[in-house]
């Protein structure tokens, strides 16, 4: 048959399966014209229409061994008036109306959904639609199921789950609408099958949403209830303006919380769902709701992005107000929103909101540390001696720079959404770092800096490596020590606290242990002379040449050739960071084989700093150079062999958002004798004159350069002064403030000890009992050590399943204490069970996933007994 009817597979069904004689009463002859054609093998067909009664029974009677197929189309015939009712009751009975077959070839088990699949017809009669429900329905499924599955068909529904239909039809209202109120055309497909009245009645089953008063239904109607509840069920409270929206129905309201959840953290589907939570937030007119609710009553609600701006703002007036007190409660919060769906850094790339509210909450959390380091030192700075102060600046009062680049970098991201969230908190941190960190430190520098015993005086400071040492302390011992080839990575302007943010990234990679050190820097510090500086020497000195060139050993040393022919007199080679990196790891072996010191030069910070049209990048650029640090050392170890490398600087920078004024600039006065160059942040010259504002000196002293006509004498601006603003006052260096002269020395070492291994910090569930009796219930999680360089934070995604079915929603929780007490380490968690029936007798299970690659992380047994507030 070249098309087979639809009847065709069943009828030959019951031949394969034996049956010699078939009986088929098509009533009303709906299949006449088609049971000519059929052709199966062995079968004759007797038709009753045309063939009299008694001729069909002599005819089956006497040809023994064929296999018969009795059609008749009309109803089969009373039995006192049914000539062949011997030979009917042996016979296997066929009924083939389209619903009959449908039912069989579906292989359900209850007959009476025939009249249900006639109902149907509109959807069924076509048969690509008919087998795409044929793979999803079970014998044992009832008429609801089947719809629900054909619903699920005509939405193209990933399965025949409701939450998969209300995903299509989500996303298709975003894609074709502007706002809850549009109508997608897949509402409409549902109608042209008879099915959007079944889907009405599915939601209701599932979520107890219909109108009152006999209204129709409506996508915005179910879209409040949905988000109406789950914000009302995870806010702990029900503002007025929401109640009449909420699902009474306990297990149904929990049931409109996990969708909810499942929609808005499925990375398929996000995207649709921060569009219409948003469209929802206007109309309910949700900000004004949440103007009255604290961070703590929000905690846990994810349901709008105004929750967010709302606990923001917030945390942002507590911060402000308590001037670095009671600090460790806002970091709870800001952990737990970290964790939540608007503001997770796992979804930063999303959009721009997302970063802007991600980097808000890294603003947040820098202004609270930059604000308790500052209430611990309310009573500003006060050092004994130098020494003192260049060790306590390099083991915590660098945190205060570090603290206000993160929070300034973090502000950028926020600036361009137009928000005015950070507004206030911005003022405020940069009069703490203008107006009270630089001038504190300042004064109390300047106290051991000046004096005929202060440091200034000789530029030396016990156990401290001067910078023009550093061949000599750092990099010829290093030889010493067994090291066939050292290389030496030198930045620009990379000051200690990025520095020491490059040392954590690098710690917390396998085969690597970073260090950090410090050396004091030349002064002037600026780039000629640190960079000379750093060079093997035994001579450093200043030409006299109208540029003031730095020579080592009488060579010049400004560009990158004349520090390369510097170096291949020690048996090295110089090069600059990209070109390096764009060499490849063949073309790099072969480029580094000959030479047993590698200077590479890296200039980001300085190169973007110190011009008035970008230095407000400054700190940007600050990121980006320690990326291209830790990709550099990456390559020189893993690509190189590199088994010894150091990362230092020729100088560090001063830097601040706000505009200087005129009381910060130190003026000098056009008569000043002696005066060979003049920059922002120094004066070289002889026999200038002194200035009440500025720190004087010579260079042999402070640099090492030969005495008599290889120094010159300095003048550097005391504090944050400069002596002009020409091309940018913003970024400096130069002078003799800490930031500028404290220069980092990373020393990284490969090794594949067990000490140099990484691992993710381990998580255990609390508590004996595994029972759930609530279809809520928290659980409280232990993080088993404190994180450090090498054991890092873990990201779970936990949740209830059923096997590998999820049957709650699922939550995220970052474990990253750095604490020694147990009790610190401590975090819980709410799940919210799904709508159904659990077998109090089966093992269920907590799951607990790693939340970038969802590999199991561990599942721990539960049994479910709502006995005792089961509404489901």
């Amino acid at each position: 048959m070249s098309s087979a009817p639809v009847f065709f597979s069943a009828l030959t069904r019951l031949f394969q399966e034996g049956h010699a004689l078939v009986f088929w009463n098509d009533a009303g002859g709906e299949f006449a014209s088609q049971v000519d054609g059929i052709d199966i093998d062995g079968v004759k067909v007797l038709r009753l229409d045309r063939t009299p009664a008694l001729q069909a029974k002599i005819a089956i009677e006497r040809e023994t061994g064929v296999r018969w197929l009795v059609y008749a189309p009309f109803d089969e015939p009373e039995p006192a008036h049914d000539w062949l009712l011997d030979a009917r009751l042996r016979s296997k009975p066929f009924s083939a109306d389209t619903a009959s077959i449908q039912l069989e070839e579906l292989g359900l088990s209850t007959k009476s959904l025939r009249g249900h699949l006639k109902a149907r017809t509109k959807y069924l009669r076509a048969r690509d639609r008919f087998e795409r429900i044929k793979r999803w329905v079970q014998p044992t499924d009832i008429a609801d199921d089947l719809d629900r599955k054909m619903i699920a068909a005509v939405t193209r529904a990933e399965t025949a789950e409701t939450s998969a239909i209300l995903l299509k039809l989500f996303a298709a209202l975003v894609a074709e609408g502007s706002d809850l109120g549009a109508r997608p055309k897949l509402l409409d497909d549902l109608t042209s099958f008879d099915l959007e009245l079944p889907f009405w009645s599915l939601v209701e089953r599932e979520f107890g949403y219909s109108e009152l008063d006999g209204e129709a239904p409506t996508l915005r109607g179910l879209l409040y209830r949905l988000f109406a509840t789950d914000f009302c069920n995870s806010a702990h409270s029900t503002p007025a303006a929401l109640s009449h929206f909420v699902i009474d129905a306990r297990a149904k309201a929990a049931h409109a919380s996990v969708f909810a959840s499942r929609w808005r953290t499925d990375m398929a589907n996000y995207g649709s769902y921060d569009v219409v939570s948003g469209w929802a937030a206007d109309e309910l007119k949700i900000v004004n709701i949440l103007s009255s609710m604290q961070a703590e009553e929000l905690s846990d609600a994810m349901t709008f992005e105004a929750i967010e701006k709302r606990v923001i703002g917030d945390l942002k007036a507590r911060i402000i107000a308590a001037a670095g007190a009671n600090m460790d409660s806002v970091r709870e919060l800001i952990a737990r929103r970290r964790d939540g769906h608007w503001a997770n850094p796992l979804l930063v790339g999303a959009n721009d909101a997302a970063r802007a509210l991600a980097a808000s909450y890294d603003a947040l959390e820098a202004a609270a540390g930059f604000l308790e380091l500052q209430a611990k030192h309310g009573k500003g700075f006060s050092f004994s001696d130098a020494a003192t102060a260049f060790s306590v600046y390099r083991t915590e009062l660098y945190r205060f720079d570090q603290l206000y680049r993160w929070f300034m970098r973090a502000s950028e991201t926020v600036e361009p959404m137009g928000w005015s969230l950070l507004h206030e908190l911005r003022d405020r941190m940069e009069d703490a770092y203008s107006g009270w960190f630089m001038g504190q430190l300042a004064s109390a520098w300047d106290a051991v800096v000046e004096g005929p015993d202060g440091l200034l005086s000789k530029w030396k400071i016990d156990e401290v490596v001067n910078q023009q040492h550093f061949y000599a302390r750092h990099v010829a011992p290093a030889f010493d020590g067994g090291a066939k080839r050292v290389f030496v990575v030198i930045s620009d302007a990379f000051r200690f606290e990025a520095a020491a943010e490059l040392v954590d990234e690098l710690n917390g990679r396998s085969r690597l242990r970073a260090r950090l050190d410090a050396m004091l820097g030349v002064l002037p510090s600026y780039t000629a002379l640190g960079m000379a500086s750093l060079l093997p020497h035994k001579q450093l000195a200043f030409k006299g040449n109208a540029s003031l060139d730095v020579t080592v050993d009488g060579q010049p040393s400004s560009t990158l050739e004349q520090r390369s022919a510097i170096l291949a007199a020690h048996g090295g080679v110089a090069i600059g960071r990209d070109a390096l990196m764009e060499k490849g790891k063949e073309k790099g072996r072969e480029f580094v084989k000959p030479h047993k010191v590698v200077y590479i030069y890296h200039d980001l910070i300085d190169m973007i700093g110190d011009k008035r049209g970008s230095e407000t990048k400054t700190f940007e650029a600050t990121a980006q150079a320690i990326q291209e640090l830790s990709e550099l050392v990456g390559f020189i170890v893993n690509n190189l062999n590199g088994s010894t490398v150091f990362v230092t600087a020729d100088h560090g920078f001063m830097y601040q958002e706000s505009a200087l004024g005129e009381a910060d600039r130190h003026t000098v006065e056009e008569r000043m004798p002696g005066v060979l160059k003049s920059k922002k942040r120094y004066i070289l010259g002889r026999g200038m004159w002194p200035l009440q504002n500025a720190w004087a000196g010579n260079t042999a002293t402070t640099a090492g350069t030969d005495e008599g006509e290889g120094s010159l004498d300095f003048l550097v601006p005391k504090g944050a002064g400069r002596f002009h603003f020409v091309g940018g006052a913003r970024f400096v260096h130069g002078s003799a403030m800490l930031q500028e002269v404290v220069v980092p020395v990373i020393v990284v070492k490969e090794s594949d000890t067990e000490k140099t291994k990484i691992r993710q910090v381990e998580v255990s569930l609390l508590g004996s009992s595994n029972k759930v009796v609530t279809n809520k219930q928290r659980f409280e999680f232990i993080q088993t050590e404190a994180v450090s360089e090498r054991v890092l934070p873990v990201t779970l995604l936990l949740s209830i399943r059923d096997g590998d079915q999820s049957i709650s929603d699922e939550q995220i929780l970052t474990f990253d204490s750095t604490s020694q007490m147990l009790d610190e380490r401590k975090r819980s968690m709410m799940l919210t069970l799904a709508a159904g029936s659990y077998d109090r007798a089966k093992d269920y299970f907590l799951v607990a996933r790693d939340a970038k690659t969802k590999a199991e992380a561990w599942r721990a047994p539960l049994r479910i007994d709502l006995a005792f507030s089961n509404d489901f």
